[in-house]
């Protein structure tokens, strides 16, 4: 089994937070979201993992390094490979070309989910769906009786359908995915100026493969700062119900309250403060004389003397005296 990771966008609705990282390296929980992502469907595969490809833009060694370690961390080879222009889903896909042979897992990086099922290899493809109030701002199905998808509608403005695809697919032969996709650049076929998965996925239909739905516990977006701050809500409650411990031993909590669930990262300082609940703090953070709530506080950050909620505060960025809800970039600081 292989998973197919692209994840090359530049990420603006995450900015400033996505000027120094890629998006789907943010930290959930105190793990990226593409290592949560990769580690969650590894899970579900019900076989083992034997490569991770990363479609990525050119964002540098030490990222590449830390997605090779992802992979290797479920026991699979990392492999990198650039898409330079953003020119669709299928292009994106289709970057990974040498990977695309047996059977595989297609998930975009910027979603996660839970989820209490085995992938059942044994179906020609799986489209994993979640029903949405508002479909139009994502590919949708429409099944038949038989519990089969019978059409890919790309972004519909009137209503077709309210089975939004989350961006976890399966294909039982990757080689005959990749031809379609090949197709589709070879014969210029786009939609909505960009090339499709959803162009490519109703060509294989139309050949007479059976796609069936696949189905999600729950759906995690991580596409903007706020929806990222409720995925690490919910993300936390879920490992809480798992068990996980989730403070680091050589954290030093002095005076202060921990409201469950909350992440604690090592060697974090808490100091005369009140956190949680729904907060993550990564390595190194150190916060003091503060009450932080629903957010994210990356690695070697400060929260001094404030009261925040519903943010997000950069790697080695400091807040001192700041009112709630911040969107704080790397190596930032905001005194007020």
């Amino acid at each position: 089994m292989k998973i197919i990771v692209p994840m090359a966008g530049m990420g603006k609705r995450m900015r400033p937070h996505t000027l120094t990282v890629p998006k789907p390296l943010i930290p959930i929980a105190g793990k990226p979201i593409v290592q949560r992502l990769v580690e969650d469907i590894a899970k579900v595969c019900g076989e083992p993992v034997d490569e991770v490809a990363f479609i990525i833009g050119r964002f540098g060694d030490a990222v590449e390094k830390s997605l090779v370690k992802i992979a290797e961390s479920v026991g699979a080879k990392g492999t990198i490979v650039y898409q330079d222009e953003p020119l669709g889903t299928a292009h994106a896909i289709l970057c990974a070309k040498e990977s695309l042979t047996g059977p595989l897992v297609v998930a975009f990086a910027d979603t996660l989910f839970k989820a209490d099922f085995t992938l059942d290899s044994s179906v020609p493809g799986t489209i994993w769906v979640q029903q949405v109030e508002d479909p139009r701002p994502f590919g949708v199905v429409k099944l038949n009786e038989q519990g089969q998808i019978t059409e890919f509608v790309e972004k519909p403005q009137d209503f077709v359908s309210d089975l939004a695809i989350i961006g976890i697919y399966y294909f039982q032969d990757g080689e005959y995915l990749r031809d379609e996709l090949q197709y589709l650049l070879d014969n210029d076929i786009k939609d909505k100026g960009e090339y499709q998965l959803t162009n490519a996925l109703e060509n294989m239909k139309n050949k007479g493969t059976v796609f069936v739905p696949g189905r999600v516990t729950e759906w995690l977006d991580c596409g903007n700062k706020d929806a990222t701050v409720f995925t690490n809500q919910r993300y936390l409650e879920y490992l809480k119900e798992r068990g996980e411990s989730l403070v680091a031993e050589s954290a030093k909590i002095t005076n202060s309250v921990i409201i469950d669930p909350v992440y604690i990262g090592e060697n974090a300082i808490i100091t005369d403060s009140v956190v949680g609940p729904h907060v993550s703090l990564g390595e190194n953070a150190n916060v003091r004389d503060s009450r932080l709530s629903n957010s994210i506080v990356q690695q070697s950050a400060s929260v001094l003397n404030a009261v925040i909620t519903n943010s997000m505060i950069g790697n080695f960025a400091t807040v001192t005296g700041t009112p709630d809800d911040l969107s704080l970039g790397d190596y930032n600081q905001l005194r007020v």
